[in-house]
Protein backbone atom coordinates (compact mmCIF):
# COMPACT_ATOMS: atom_id res chain seq x y z
CA UNK A 1 0.00 0.00 0.00
CA UNK A 2 2.44 2.73 0.91
CA UNK A 3 4.82 1.74 -2.51
CA UNK A 4 1.60 2.29 -4.46
CA UNK A 5 0.63 5.77 -2.52
CA UNK A 6 4.52 7.17 -3.23
CA UNK A 7 4.03 8.99 -6.32
CA UNK A 8 5.15 11.80 -8.31
CA UNK A 9 5.76 15.62 -6.68
CA UNK A 10 2.21 17.25 -7.38
CA UNK A 11 -0.05 14.13 -7.81
CA UNK A 12 -2.09 14.92 -4.77
CA UNK A 13 -2.16 18.51 -5.29
CA UNK A 14 -3.30 18.19 -8.57
CA UNK A 15 -5.57 15.36 -7.35
CA UNK A 16 -6.97 17.77 -4.63
CA UNK A 17 -7.42 20.43 -7.41
CA UNK A 18 -9.64 18.23 -8.93
CA UNK A 19 -11.55 16.77 -6.35
CA UNK A 20 -12.30 19.96 -4.04
CA UNK A 21 -14.76 21.79 -6.69
CA UNK A 22 -16.59 18.53 -6.94
CA UNK A 23 -16.61 17.89 -3.07
CA UNK A 24 -17.90 21.95 -2.42
CA UNK A 25 -20.39 21.29 -5.31
CA UNK A 26 -21.26 18.45 -4.03
CA UNK A 27 -21.56 19.82 -0.57
CA UNK A 28 -23.99 22.35 -1.88
CA UNK A 29 -25.76 19.82 -3.57
CA UNK A 30 -26.45 18.01 -0.38
CA UNK A 31 -26.51 20.98 1.55
CA UNK A 32 -29.57 22.01 -0.62
CA UNK A 33 -31.86 18.85 0.33
CA UNK A 34 -30.92 18.86 4.07
CA UNK A 35 -31.92 22.55 4.32
CA UNK A 36 -35.32 21.39 2.28
CA UNK A 37 -36.21 19.18 5.21
CA UNK A 38 -35.10 21.54 7.76
CA UNK A 39 -37.60 23.87 6.09
CA UNK A 40 -40.20 20.66 5.69
CA UNK A 41 -39.76 19.68 9.52
CA UNK A 42 -40.69 23.13 10.73
CA UNK A 43 -44.30 22.04 9.19
CA UNK A 44 -44.25 18.54 11.16
CA UNK A 45 -43.16 15.15 11.21
CA UNK A 46 -46.65 14.30 9.31
CA UNK A 47 -44.99 16.90 6.42
CA UNK A 48 -41.83 15.84 6.45
CA UNK A 49 -42.56 11.59 6.35
CA UNK A 50 -44.84 12.43 3.52
CA UNK A 51 -42.09 14.25 1.76
CA UNK A 52 -39.53 11.39 2.44
CA UNK A 53 -41.82 9.29 0.69
CA UNK A 54 -42.38 11.66 -2.02
CA UNK A 55 -38.30 11.94 -2.65
CA UNK A 56 -38.22 7.84 -3.42
CA UNK A 57 -38.84 8.26 -7.58
CA UNK A 58 -37.27 11.84 -7.00
CA UNK A 59 -33.86 9.88 -5.52
CA UNK A 60 -34.63 7.69 -8.62
CA UNK A 61 -34.54 10.37 -11.01
CA UNK A 62 -31.25 11.82 -9.66
CA UNK A 63 -30.04 8.49 -10.16
CA UNK A 64 -30.80 8.46 -13.47
CA UNK A 65 -29.39 11.92 -14.01
CA UNK A 66 -26.02 10.60 -11.72
CA UNK A 67 -25.56 7.39 -14.18
CA UNK A 68 -26.13 9.81 -17.70
CA UNK A 69 -23.69 11.72 -16.02
CA UNK A 70 -21.45 9.16 -15.09
CA UNK A 71 -21.50 7.42 -18.74
CA UNK A 72 -20.66 11.10 -20.40
CA UNK A 73 -17.98 11.23 -18.14
CA UNK A 74 -16.09 7.64 -19.61
CA UNK A 75 -16.28 8.95 -23.23
CA UNK A 76 -15.36 12.73 -22.52
CA UNK A 77 -12.45 12.18 -20.24
CA UNK A 78 -10.89 9.59 -23.11
CA UNK A 79 -11.63 12.11 -25.74
CA UNK A 80 -9.48 14.90 -23.70
CA UNK A 81 -7.02 12.93 -23.18
CA UNK A 82 -7.19 12.71 -26.87
CA UNK A 83 -7.31 15.84 -27.34
CA UNK A 84 -10.87 15.03 -29.74
CA UNK A 85 -13.26 18.19 -29.07
CA UNK A 86 -15.68 17.29 -32.10
CA UNK A 87 -16.23 13.94 -30.51
CA UNK A 88 -16.82 15.18 -27.24
CA UNK A 89 -19.57 17.69 -28.55
CA UNK A 90 -21.24 14.67 -30.24
CA UNK A 91 -21.20 13.03 -27.27
CA UNK A 92 -22.37 15.37 -25.02
CA UNK A 93 -25.55 16.24 -27.99
CA UNK A 94 -26.48 12.09 -27.34
CA UNK A 95 -26.60 12.39 -23.42
CA UNK A 96 -28.90 15.05 -23.86
CA UNK A 97 -30.91 14.06 -26.28
CA UNK A 98 -31.46 10.74 -24.21
CA UNK A 99 -31.45 12.15 -20.58
CA UNK A 100 -33.62 14.60 -21.21
CA UNK A 101 -36.17 12.53 -23.30
CA UNK A 102 -36.33 9.84 -19.96
CA UNK A 103 -36.51 12.33 -17.43
CA UNK A 104 -39.58 14.03 -19.23
CA UNK A 105 -41.60 10.58 -19.79
CA UNK A 106 -40.63 9.82 -15.97
CA UNK A 107 -41.72 14.31 -14.65
CA UNK A 108 -45.30 13.67 -16.64
CA UNK A 109 -46.44 9.98 -15.21
CA UNK A 110 -45.39 11.98 -11.77
CA UNK A 111 -47.08 14.57 -12.43
CA UNK A 112 -50.32 12.49 -13.86
CA UNK A 113 -50.63 10.10 -11.43
CA UNK A 114 -49.40 11.61 -7.70
CA UNK A 115 -51.35 10.03 -5.40
CA UNK A 116 -50.95 6.50 -7.33
CA UNK A 117 -47.76 6.49 -6.89
CA UNK A 118 -47.36 8.12 -3.42
CA UNK A 119 -50.06 5.04 -1.93
CA UNK A 120 -47.11 2.84 -3.40
CA UNK A 121 -44.76 3.97 -0.93
CA UNK A 122 -45.90 3.78 2.70
CA UNK A 123 -49.14 2.12 4.38
CA UNK A 124 -50.33 5.48 5.26
CA UNK A 125 -52.69 6.98 2.71
CA UNK A 126 -52.62 10.45 4.76
CA UNK A 127 -48.59 10.71 3.69
CA UNK A 128 -49.88 10.52 -0.02
CA UNK A 129 -52.36 13.38 0.25
CA UNK A 130 -49.64 15.39 1.82
CA UNK A 131 -46.63 14.78 -0.59
CA UNK A 132 -48.57 14.29 -3.75
CA UNK A 133 -48.60 18.44 -4.48
CA UNK A 134 -44.74 17.80 -4.37
CA UNK A 135 -44.25 14.52 -6.44
CA UNK A 136 -46.93 16.90 -9.14
CA UNK A 137 -43.97 19.66 -9.76
CA UNK A 138 -40.54 18.14 -8.48
CA UNK A 139 -40.01 15.56 -11.60
CA UNK A 140 -40.48 18.50 -13.96
CA UNK A 141 -36.98 19.89 -12.64
CA UNK A 142 -35.03 17.21 -13.04
CA UNK A 143 -35.38 17.27 -16.52
CA UNK A 144 -33.57 21.08 -16.45
CA UNK A 145 -31.51 19.08 -13.80
CA UNK A 146 -30.21 16.71 -16.32
CA UNK A 147 -29.35 19.20 -18.87
CA UNK A 148 -27.07 21.29 -16.95
CA UNK A 149 -26.04 18.21 -14.84
CA UNK A 150 -24.58 16.61 -18.39
CA UNK A 151 -22.93 19.77 -19.19
CA UNK A 152 -21.37 20.63 -15.75
CA UNK A 153 -20.34 16.47 -16.31
CA UNK A 154 -18.57 17.46 -19.61
CA UNK A 155 -16.90 20.50 -17.74
CA UNK A 156 -15.53 18.21 -14.81
CA UNK A 157 -14.05 15.69 -17.60
CA UNK A 158 -12.01 18.23 -19.23
CA UNK A 159 -10.45 19.32 -15.83
CA UNK A 160 -12.97 22.13 -15.33
CA UNK A 161 -13.94 20.82 -12.19
CA UNK A 162 -14.68 24.17 -10.31
CA UNK A 163 -17.80 25.08 -13.16
CA UNK A 164 -20.19 22.55 -11.41
CA UNK A 165 -19.36 24.37 -7.91
CA UNK A 166 -19.93 27.55 -9.37
CA UNK A 167 -23.10 26.51 -10.78
CA UNK A 168 -24.61 24.41 -8.34
CA UNK A 169 -23.93 26.85 -5.37
CA UNK A 170 -25.70 29.84 -7.52
CA UNK A 171 -28.64 27.48 -7.53
CA UNK A 172 -28.62 26.55 -3.76
CA UNK A 173 -29.07 29.84 -2.36
CA UNK A 174 -31.54 30.89 -5.10
CA UNK A 175 -33.06 27.69 -3.98
CA UNK A 176 -33.17 28.31 -0.30
CA UNK A 177 -34.10 32.05 -0.56
CA UNK A 178 -37.29 30.36 -2.70
CA UNK A 179 -37.98 28.00 -0.16
CA UNK A 180 -38.16 30.13 2.75
CA UNK A 181 -40.47 32.76 0.45
CA UNK A 182 -43.06 29.91 -0.69
CA UNK A 183 -42.88 27.26 1.96
CA UNK A 184 -44.22 30.01 4.63
CA UNK A 185 -45.02 32.58 2.58
CA UNK A 186 -42.83 35.31 3.32
CA UNK A 187 -42.69 38.13 1.28
CA UNK A 188 -46.17 38.75 -0.11
CA UNK A 189 -45.93 35.37 -1.46
CA UNK A 190 -48.71 32.53 -0.91
CA UNK A 191 -47.79 29.84 1.64
CA UNK A 192 -47.52 26.75 -0.30
CA UNK A 193 -46.04 24.49 2.26
CA UNK A 194 -44.99 21.23 0.65
CA UNK A 195 -46.21 22.17 -2.97
CA UNK A 196 -43.84 25.92 -2.40
CA UNK A 197 -40.47 23.64 -2.03
CA UNK A 198 -40.97 21.76 -5.33
CA UNK A 199 -41.73 25.24 -7.01
CA UNK A 200 -38.70 26.43 -5.43
CA UNK A 201 -36.38 23.14 -7.01
CA UNK A 202 -38.08 23.80 -9.91
CA UNK A 203 -37.05 27.43 -10.44
CA UNK A 204 -33.67 26.94 -9.31
CA UNK A 205 -33.28 24.41 -11.87
CA UNK A 206 -34.23 26.56 -14.54
CA UNK A 207 -32.12 29.02 -13.57
CA UNK A 208 -29.19 26.53 -13.61
CA UNK A 209 -30.21 25.29 -17.37
CA UNK A 210 -30.49 28.98 -18.76
CA UNK A 211 -26.67 29.99 -17.50
CA UNK A 212 -25.18 26.21 -18.54
CA UNK A 213 -26.95 27.72 -22.26
CA UNK A 214 -25.04 30.89 -21.97
CA UNK A 215 -22.07 29.53 -20.85
CA UNK A 216 -21.64 26.59 -23.97
CA UNK A 217 -22.01 28.86 -26.23
CA UNK A 218 -19.04 31.29 -24.71
CA UNK A 219 -17.10 28.25 -23.60
CA UNK A 220 -13.34 28.27 -24.56
CA UNK A 221 -12.31 24.88 -23.58
CA UNK A 222 -15.00 22.94 -25.06
CA UNK A 223 -16.31 25.35 -27.87
CA UNK A 224 -19.88 24.47 -28.83
CA UNK A 225 -19.68 22.61 -32.34
CA UNK A 226 -23.97 22.86 -33.28
CA UNK A 227 -22.95 20.66 -35.84
CA UNK A 228 -21.79 17.78 -34.13
CA UNK A 229 -23.80 18.57 -31.16
CA UNK A 230 -27.09 18.55 -33.09
CA UNK A 231 -26.42 15.67 -35.33
CA UNK A 232 -23.84 13.28 -33.27
CA UNK A 233 -24.28 10.54 -36.14
CA UNK A 234 -25.08 6.82 -35.37
CA UNK A 235 -21.75 5.57 -34.20
CA UNK A 236 -21.75 7.96 -31.47
CA UNK A 237 -24.78 6.82 -30.74
CA UNK A 238 -24.36 3.61 -30.70
CA UNK A 239 -21.03 4.05 -28.48
CA UNK A 240 -22.50 6.03 -25.95
CA UNK A 241 -24.93 3.50 -25.51
CA UNK A 242 -22.27 0.68 -25.18
CA UNK A 243 -20.50 2.44 -22.63
CA UNK A 244 -22.84 4.45 -21.28
CA UNK A 245 -25.81 2.66 -21.18
CA UNK A 246 -24.61 -0.35 -18.49
CA UNK A 247 -23.66 2.85 -16.15
CA UNK A 248 -26.83 4.44 -16.69
CA UNK A 249 -29.17 1.04 -16.07
CA UNK A 250 -26.28 0.46 -12.98
CA UNK A 251 -27.26 3.69 -11.24
CA UNK A 252 -31.02 3.44 -12.36
CA UNK A 253 -31.09 -0.02 -10.77
CA UNK A 254 -29.05 0.94 -7.58
CA UNK A 255 -31.41 4.55 -6.95
CA UNK A 256 -34.03 2.05 -7.53
CA UNK A 257 -32.59 -0.17 -4.70
CA UNK A 258 -31.83 2.54 -2.48
CA UNK A 259 -35.44 3.96 -3.01
CA UNK A 260 -36.96 0.74 -2.10
CA UNK A 261 -35.38 0.99 1.39
CA UNK A 262 -37.25 3.95 2.02
CA UNK A 263 -40.78 2.11 0.87
CA UNK A 264 -39.68 -0.47 3.50
CA UNK A 265 -39.44 1.75 5.94
CA UNK A 266 -42.82 3.53 4.73
CA UNK A 267 -44.30 0.10 5.68
CA UNK A 268 -42.88 -0.36 9.25
CA UNK A 269 -45.57 0.13 12.38
CA UNK A 270 -43.93 3.46 13.41
CA UNK A 271 -43.06 4.55 9.48
CA UNK A 272 -43.70 8.18 10.50
CA UNK A 273 -40.99 7.83 13.02
CA UNK A 274 -38.79 5.61 10.46
CA UNK A 275 -39.47 8.31 8.00
CA UNK A 276 -38.50 11.18 9.48
CA UNK A 277 -35.23 10.35 10.84
CA UNK A 278 -34.31 8.43 7.51
CA UNK A 279 -34.80 11.69 5.63
CA UNK A 280 -32.60 13.65 8.24
CA UNK A 281 -29.91 10.74 8.37
CA UNK A 282 -30.04 10.59 4.35
CA UNK A 283 -28.95 13.83 3.94
CA UNK A 284 -26.43 13.76 7.08
CA UNK A 285 -24.90 10.82 5.68
CA UNK A 286 -24.22 12.55 2.09
CA UNK A 287 -23.05 15.63 3.57
CA UNK A 288 -20.25 13.39 5.41
CA UNK A 289 -19.89 11.00 1.52
CA UNK A 290 -19.31 14.37 -0.62
CA UNK A 291 -14.82 13.90 -0.20
CA UNK A 292 -15.85 10.32 -0.97
CA UNK A 293 -17.68 11.29 -4.21
CA UNK A 294 -15.46 14.30 -5.17
CA UNK A 295 -12.19 11.79 -4.74
CA UNK A 296 -14.35 9.11 -6.80
CA UNK A 297 -15.29 12.01 -9.49
CA UNK A 298 -11.02 12.94 -9.53
CA UNK A 299 -10.58 9.22 -10.17
CA UNK A 300 -12.16 8.53 -12.68
CA UNK A 301 -10.96 11.75 -14.87
CA UNK A 302 -7.36 10.69 -13.81
CA UNK A 303 -7.68 7.10 -14.84
CA UNK A 304 -9.83 8.08 -17.95
CA UNK A 305 -6.87 10.31 -18.82
CA UNK A 306 -4.20 7.65 -18.28
CA UNK A 307 -5.87 5.51 -20.70
CA UNK A 308 -6.38 7.88 -23.46
CA UNK A 309 -2.95 8.77 -22.95
CA UNK A 310 -2.18 5.02 -23.60
CA UNK A 311 -0.28 4.50 -20.58
CA UNK A 312 0.88 0.21 -19.52
CA UNK A 313 -1.32 -2.03 -17.32
CA UNK A 314 1.41 -1.43 -14.79
CA UNK A 315 1.08 2.43 -15.16
CA UNK A 316 -2.47 2.18 -14.87
CA UNK A 317 -2.76 -0.20 -11.70
CA UNK A 318 -0.41 1.72 -9.55
CA UNK A 319 -2.17 4.74 -10.72
CA UNK A 320 -5.47 3.16 -9.35
CA UNK A 321 -4.24 1.49 -6.41
CA UNK A 322 -2.49 4.92 -4.86
CA UNK A 323 -6.06 6.57 -5.58
CA UNK A 324 -8.19 3.67 -3.53
CA UNK A 325 -6.01 3.87 -0.91
CA UNK A 326 -5.65 7.76 -0.45
CA UNK A 327 -9.55 7.77 -0.58
CA UNK A 328 -9.70 4.76 2.34
CA UNK A 329 -7.46 6.97 4.60
CA UNK A 330 -9.64 10.19 3.81
CA UNK A 331 -12.12 8.47 4.64
CA UNK A 332 -11.33 6.94 7.81
CA UNK A 333 -10.41 10.21 8.66
CA UNK A 334 -13.79 11.45 8.32
CA UNK A 335 -16.03 8.87 9.70
CA UNK A 336 -14.19 9.05 12.98
CA UNK A 337 -14.80 13.08 13.05
CA UNK A 338 -18.70 12.15 12.08
CA UNK A 339 -18.66 9.54 14.93
CA UNK A 340 -17.43 11.90 17.39
CA UNK A 341 -20.32 14.70 16.09
CA UNK A 342 -23.10 11.81 17.16
CA UNK A 343 -23.04 12.11 20.87
CA UNK A 344 -22.08 16.12 20.88
CA UNK A 345 -23.75 17.57 18.50
CA UNK A 346 -26.39 15.58 16.57
CA UNK A 347 -28.23 14.06 19.57
CA UNK A 348 -28.49 17.09 21.66
CA UNK A 349 -28.67 19.91 19.39
CA UNK A 350 -29.51 18.95 15.94
CA UNK A 351 -32.13 16.38 15.66
CA UNK A 352 -34.24 18.67 18.15
CA UNK A 353 -33.82 21.42 15.36
CA UNK A 354 -35.45 18.82 12.90
CA UNK A 355 -38.06 18.11 15.17
CA UNK A 356 -36.83 14.59 16.05
CA UNK A 357 -37.71 13.53 19.72
CA UNK A 358 -37.93 10.15 21.62
CA UNK A 359 -38.28 7.17 19.28
CA UNK A 360 -37.03 9.38 16.05
CA UNK A 361 -34.19 10.42 17.77
CA UNK A 362 -33.21 6.89 18.81
CA UNK A 363 -33.84 5.78 15.10
CA UNK A 364 -31.48 8.57 13.78
CA UNK A 365 -28.58 7.99 16.26
CA UNK A 366 -28.47 4.45 15.62
CA UNK A 367 -28.91 4.96 11.60
CA UNK A 368 -25.97 7.96 12.39
CA UNK A 369 -23.52 5.36 13.82
CA UNK A 370 -23.77 2.45 11.40
CA UNK A 371 -23.82 5.31 8.69
CA UNK A 372 -20.71 6.80 9.70
CA UNK A 373 -18.53 3.89 11.10
CA UNK A 374 -18.84 2.53 7.57
CA UNK A 375 -17.79 5.93 5.67
CA UNK A 376 -14.04 4.18 5.03
CA UNK A 377 -15.74 1.18 2.97
CA UNK A 378 -17.76 3.78 1.38
CA UNK A 379 -14.67 5.47 0.33
CA UNK A 380 -13.31 2.58 -1.34
CA UNK A 381 -16.68 1.42 -2.76
CA UNK A 382 -17.39 4.83 -4.76
CA UNK A 383 -13.98 5.59 -6.08
CA UNK A 384 -13.46 1.42 -7.21
CA UNK A 385 -16.88 1.92 -8.93
CA UNK A 386 -17.45 5.25 -10.26
CA UNK A 387 -13.79 5.88 -10.87
CA UNK A 388 -11.45 2.86 -11.58
CA UNK A 389 -13.43 0.60 -13.55
CA UNK A 390 -16.30 2.66 -15.25
CA UNK A 391 -13.36 4.92 -15.93
CA UNK A 392 -11.35 1.76 -17.31
CA UNK A 393 -14.76 0.59 -19.17
CA UNK A 394 -14.96 -2.46 -17.12
CA UNK A 395 -19.01 -1.26 -16.79
CA UNK A 396 -20.45 -4.67 -17.00
CA UNK A 397 -18.39 -6.29 -13.76
CA UNK A 398 -18.82 -2.59 -11.63
CA UNK A 399 -22.17 -3.28 -12.23
CA UNK A 400 -22.67 -6.46 -10.60
CA UNK A 401 -20.68 -5.12 -7.73
CA UNK A 402 -22.62 -2.26 -7.24
CA UNK A 403 -25.86 -4.10 -7.44
CA UNK A 404 -25.84 -8.12 -6.07
CA UNK A 405 -25.04 -7.10 -2.83
CA UNK A 406 -27.82 -4.67 -2.92
CA UNK A 407 -30.33 -6.50 -4.27
CA UNK A 408 -29.33 -9.98 -3.10
CA UNK A 409 -28.37 -9.21 0.51
CA UNK A 410 -29.09 -5.51 1.67
CA UNK A 411 -32.77 -5.22 0.36
CA UNK A 412 -34.01 -8.61 1.97
CA UNK A 413 -31.99 -8.07 5.34
CA UNK A 414 -33.38 -4.67 5.47
CA UNK A 415 -36.87 -5.97 5.09
CA UNK A 416 -36.55 -9.30 7.16
CA UNK A 417 -35.42 -7.03 9.97
CA UNK A 418 -38.23 -4.12 9.61
CA UNK A 419 -41.29 -6.00 8.48
CA UNK A 420 -41.00 -9.61 9.41
CA UNK A 421 -38.78 -9.91 12.37
CA UNK A 422 -39.48 -5.90 13.70
CA UNK A 423 -36.34 -6.25 15.58
CA UNK A 424 -35.92 -2.47 16.01
CA UNK A 425 -33.69 0.57 15.05
CA UNK A 426 -29.67 -0.68 15.33
CA UNK A 427 -30.53 -4.38 13.01
CA UNK A 428 -32.39 -2.33 10.74
CA UNK A 429 -29.57 0.33 10.48
CA UNK A 430 -27.25 -2.20 10.30
CA UNK A 431 -28.79 -4.12 7.44
CA UNK A 432 -28.65 -0.53 6.04
CA UNK A 433 -24.82 -0.30 5.54
CA UNK A 434 -23.98 -4.46 5.29
CA UNK A 435 -23.89 -3.45 1.17
CA UNK A 436 -20.59 -1.54 1.58
CA UNK A 437 -19.24 -4.70 3.58
CA UNK A 438 -19.53 -6.97 1.33
CA UNK A 439 -19.05 -4.68 -1.81
CA UNK A 440 -15.24 -3.35 -0.83
CA UNK A 441 -13.66 -6.45 -0.79
CA UNK A 442 -15.03 -7.63 -3.99
CA UNK A 443 -13.96 -4.40 -5.72
CA UNK A 444 -10.34 -4.82 -4.07
CA UNK A 445 -10.70 -8.38 -6.02
CA UNK A 446 -11.38 -7.53 -9.34
CA UNK A 447 -9.18 -4.68 -9.75
CA UNK A 448 -6.48 -6.64 -8.17
CA UNK A 449 -6.05 -8.70 -10.98
CA UNK A 450 -5.57 -6.44 -13.57
CA UNK A 451 -7.97 -7.74 -16.13
CA UNK A 452 -10.32 -4.73 -16.98
CA UNK A 453 -6.97 -2.72 -17.92
CA UNK A 454 -6.23 -5.13 -20.50
CA UNK A 455 -9.87 -5.47 -21.90
CA UNK A 456 -9.57 -1.39 -22.06
CA UNK A 457 -6.59 -1.00 -23.62
CA UNK A 458 -7.50 -3.74 -26.25
CA UNK A 459 -10.12 -1.62 -27.05
CA UNK A 460 -9.07 1.89 -26.81
CA UNK A 461 -10.92 3.23 -30.09
CA UNK A 462 -12.87 4.79 -27.38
Amino acid sequence: MLRCLRREPGFYKRLWMLSLPVILQNLITFSLGLIDTFMVSQLGNEEMAAVSSANVPVFLLISIVFGFQSGLGILVSQYWGKGDLKNINRALGVACFLGAGVTAVLAVVLALFPVQVMDLLSNRHDLSLLGAPYLQVIGFSYVFNMLSSLYASAQRSVENSTFGMKLFGFSTVLNTALNYLLIFGHGGFPALGVRGAAVATLLARMSEFLICVVCAVRSKNIPLDLGCFLRPGTEMVGRFLKYASPVVLNETAWGLGNSLLTVILGYTDNSVEMLAANAVMGNLNRLFLVVCFGLGAATAVIVGKAIGEGKTKDEVLSLSQALLWFAVLVGGAVGLAALVLVPTLFVPVIFPMFKLFGESSAIAAAMAVAGFATIPLHAYAISAVTGVLRAGGDVAFSTALDLGPQWLLCLPLTALCALVLKTGAWPIAIAIQIECVVKSPLCAWRIGGGKWIHDVTRGREV
